[in-house]
């Protein structure tokens, strides 16, 4: 395989994943068919199946896609510019709370979630633990340049990352409004930003 084949082959992947989000979110995963996807990416099914074994395979690959460029957005604006406070804020917002807010927006948003739980634990399993890690090693800088001593405040930067997790995971749960979650993120922010100055 030539480099211009690979690249091409890259492409036609991206195609059929950026078709195959489209179509599950408008009709949801049980209802869209490789036809639906193959039509909606100007390919064949014989040619759709030459990239993807099936419907579940597509699934998977959406989702590592989304997972591993919500970790790549949360590192680049945990390395941007301002204070502790905003570029964690910014970290979440972008790579969390927006991408959410695109799929519960969606006709099928809900059913995507859920299905993610069946189908791709595995990859959320993996994505927690790497912005887990994401956190931690932010928030352990943020101490150590403040001076701050986790130990003697009986924390730790990888509890402060997992609670970080947590909290935004059961605020999602339970409120719906954009605005209101982004509020509630910055409470979570906040008191993060208190344990360690």
């Amino acid at each position: 395989m030539t480099i211009s084949d690979t690249t091409l082959s890259d492409t036609r992947r991206d195609a059929i994943l950026d078709s195959a989000k489209t179509a599950f979110l408008a009709y949801g995963f049980s209802r869209t068919t490789m036809d639906d996807i193959a039509r909606a990416t100007k390919l064949s099914r014989p040619a759709l199946y030459l990239h993807f074994k099936n419907k579940t395979a597509i699934y998977r690959a959406l989702a590592e896609r989304m997972l591993r460029d919500s970790v790549g957005i949360a590192e680049a604006e945990l390395n941007g510019d301002g204070h502790f406070e905003q570029r964690l804020f910014r970290a979440i917002d972008c790579a969390l709370l927006m991408h959410m807010a695109e799929i519960m927006q969606a006709p099928h948003g809900s059913e995507l979630l859920d299905v993610k739980n069946d189908l791709a634990a595995d990859l959320l399993g993996e994505w927690q633990m790497a912005m887990t890690s994401l956190f931690a090693t932010f928030i352990e800088a943020e101490a150590d340049r403040a001076g701050i001593d986790l130990d003697g405040k009986n924390l730790s930067a990888g509890d402060l990352a997992e609670t970080l997790l947590d909290g935004l995971e059961g605020m999602k749960a339970r409120i719906q409004d954009a605005a209101q979650q982004a509020s509630a993120a910055r409470r979570l922010v906040r008191l993060i930003a208190l344990a360690v100055s």
